[in-house]
């Protein structure tokens, strides 16, 4: 399917020379898929160009044999001649080799092809489905170059025919030069205007620049002088570490054709620029000195997009393992702690036997911290957020965090002025403020300032609903971190300090908690030069605020009744050993290992005052599932959920309560009596809220 102009043009060896325009420009759409080349095809319609399509690589090749395009638009995935393939025979040949190739892919979209599409010699790479203003604007670039290329090309053949023909015509010599020069100057504004640096290199190192456009002002700061008055200006300032990968690729450029690298480079601000240097390497017309062409582009912003999310694909799958570890780890707990608080009431024990039981619950209560801290990491841990005054809660918390640091460490406020209210839970956010101030302190260990800070915050990259944010930073004067520590400071399990001085997981429990209270945190660092924190979190109105109490109260009684109880349990150790607590407290207990389960006593007869339910169980039913079939079928049943993992985030809400594992004997008495002596069975938001101790765990900078 060809798509041509079909308006006439001037017969061959007519005077009439028309300007160049984009409709003598070709471009060349090769696709197997008629629907792909159609859009492509819709999507440059507009720029007047000749647009010829190609169903194959061999069809493409053939296409190149017999005319010249100013653009080739290439699908990557392709049966029998991909677009790896036809692009490097399109490069091997001379007449072809410097028309740009631009790599359309539904499929590759890993850093590795992206690599290798780059390498093959490719301008760009566009991702399908293909937005059509992008691939009109990219082509329309290259189109006009190609165009403007081609018409300094005719400009100088015709100035050189006028001066053949016409020597003693002073008049036609002036308008031709004339039109010479705006020819170049146009050129020139146009290599001007794109993000792209041209140049040429010499041959041998140090390769130094023949020639380099204006644009490299922009992206490195220095003059174009710069370049080419200094052979080693340009070779000099590549970063030490990349500088022998420069060398390789481009002393390699003559035995491939052509080279791509990527390098930091140092620029006139004293910053590091990631730039993308590709090109080919020229033999030289009549007999020159051969030369590198190529093109550089300030590729800075897309490799810190890609790092971010390499980052955040990694923590993910960490938070998932963690998550995981934390569920089976909480059942475990859950067992230890029961049978231990069972054998503990048993009468006449010894001493000996009672130290050993007090060791057991003391490792089951680190364990405990343990879990919390992995799944505050994953993200999966209960929270009971409200609208917090961010200054009124630092200015309370100030005597522990002083006393956390100890009197070595001077803290200092600049808070914000009252005013700056946040949807948090306070409780996670007091350990997380405590957690970085024990790591500021670790960080001075000859004493310091940490200073805490707060301010209203807007980015105008958010949508409205969440552009305004609350910013909480805290600054040490400590040792500072290397950049290789900042990229990991917040993995959990990671720690610079030595063997059992840190478990590597209270930074990672500050992530997880700001992560999964809808904020971020990041820190700045360098070494001898202190870190600063920042955590930011969403900002809201101050008329629901609230101080939840984080103190932790008496331990429950076990109180009994003779209630008919439905437990739903899929561990069947978990499930074996709440049997045996309720069951001892007097009351009749029915048993389901899953929803399904579940739901035939439900359906049943016999009465049910109250379902016990884990939230997370196989067969594709969760216990919230559970609790409002249960609901709908028995309106007034009391439901408790247990949980020691969130599937998901947001999958436990606030319309029923949470019971925490690992929980104790006591504490689920106590919130089964509290339950079923409060009458009818109402949805409370008050009682929704979870029962747990909340953990403060301490982290050294030395990071863990």
């Amino acid at each position: 399917m060809i798509d041509t102009d079909s308006r006439p043009r001037d017969p061959p060896g007519s005077s009439a020379q028309p300007a160049l325009s984009a409709r003598l420009a070709k471009v060349l759409i090769v696709d197997d898929d008629e629907r792909n080349a159609f859009a492509a095809l819709q999507a440059l319609d507009d720029l007047g160009c000749e647009l010829v399509v190609a169903r194959s690589g061999a069809d493409a090749l053939r296409r190149v044999l017999e005319d010249d395009f100013a653009v080739i638009l290439l699908d990557l995935h392709m049966p029998g001649m991909d677009g790896y393939e036809t692009a490097g025979l399109i490069r091997s040949r001379q007449r072809t080799r410097s028309v740009p190739i631009v790599f359309l892919t539904a499929v590759f979209r890993e850093e590795a092809h992206l690599f290798q599409a780059y390498s093959a010699g490719a301008v760009d790479v566009v991702f399908k489905p293909v937005d059509p203003f992008i691939l009109r604007s990219k082509v329309s670039v290259l189109v006009d170059l190609h165009v403007k290329t081609m018409e300094v090309t005719q400009q100088a053949e015709r100035l050189q025919r006028l001066l053949d023909e016409n020597l003693r015509v002073q008049a036609e010599k002036q308008s031709a030069q004339r039109a010479l020069r705006d020819a170049q100057k146009r050129q020139q504004a146009i290599l001007q205007s794109l993000p792209i640096v041209f140049h040429s290199r010499a041959t041998s190192e140090p390769y130094p620049a023949l020639f380099v456009s204006d644009s490299v002002r922009t992206v490195t700061g220095f003059e174009p002088r710069a370049f080419t008055e200094e052979p080693a200006f340009g070779l000099d300032r590549v970063h030490p570490e990349d500088r022998a990968k420069v060398v390789e690729a481009l002393s390699g450029a003559a035995e491939r054709g052509a080279y791509t690298c990527e390098y930091r480079w140092l620029c006139a601000d004293g910053a590091y620029r990631v730039l993308l240097d590709q090109g080919i390497w020229s033999a030289g017309e009549d007999g020159g000195a051969p030369e590198i062409i190529g093109t550089i582009l300030d590729a800075t912003e897309r490799r810190s997009l890609e790092e971010q999310l390499t980052q955040a694909r990694k923590m993910e799958a960490v938070g998932q393992l963690t998550g995981g570890v934390a569920h089976d780890f909480n059942n475990l707990l859950t067992v230890v702690l029961g049978n231990i608080d069972m054998m503990s009431r048993r009468p006449n024990q010894d001493a000996r036997l009672k130290r050993q039981i007090a060791a057991i619950r003391h490792a089951s209560e680190r364990g405990r911290g343990l879990t919390r801290q992995l799944l505050a990491f994953s993200r999966r841990q209960q929270l009971s957020p409200v609208a917090l005054d961010i200054d009124a809660l630092i200015q309370g918390f100030m005597p522990l965090m002083r006393q956390a640091v100890g009197d070595s460490v001077v803290v200092e406020l600049a808070l914000g002025g009252g005013g700056l209210f946040a949807y948090v839970d306070p409780v996670q956010l007091e350990s997380a403020l405590l957690n970085l101030a024990v790591n500021a302190r670790d960080a001075m260990p000859q004493g310091g300032v940490l200073t805490i800070s707060t301010q209203a915050v807007t980015d105008p990259h958010e949508p409205a609903d969440r552009a305004s944010w609350v910013q909480i930073s805290l600054r040490d004067t400590g040792i500072g971190m290397h950049k290789d520590v900042v990229e990991r400071v917040f993995e959990p399990f990671f720690t610079t300090k030595e063997v059992g001085l840190g478990s590597g997981l209270g930074l990672s429990q500050v992530y997880g908690f700001v992560s999964q209270s809808g904020g971020r945190v990041w820190v700045e660092s360098q070494p001898g030069e202190g870190a600063l924190f920042h955590l930011r979190l969403p900002r809201c109105a101050a008329s629901t605020a609230e101080r939840a109490s984080s103190k932790e109260g008496p331990a429950p009684d076990h109180v009994g009744g003779s209630e008919r109880l439905l437990i739903v349990e899929d561990d069947k150790e978990v499930l074996a050993l709440t049997v045996e607590i309720l069951a001892g407290l007097g009351y009749q207990v029915v048993t389901a290992g899953d929803a399904s389960e579940a739901l035939e006593h439900l359906h049943g007869a016999e009465p049910i005052d109250l379902m016990f339910s884990d939230v997370v169980m196989p067969g594709g039913t969760s216990g919230v599932q559970l609790a409002h079939l249960a609901r709908s079928l028995r309106p007034d049943i009391r439901i408790l959920l247990t949980s020691g993992y969130v599937g998901r985030p947001g999958q436990v809400g606030s319309e029923f309560p949470v019971l925490d594992k690992p929980y104790e004997p006591g504490a689920l008495a106590s919130r089964l009596r509290d339950l079923l002596s409060a009458g009818p069975a109402v949805p409370d938001l008050a009682s929704a809220r979870r029962d747990t101790k909340p953990a403060r765990a301490r982290s050294p900078r030395k990071v863990g």
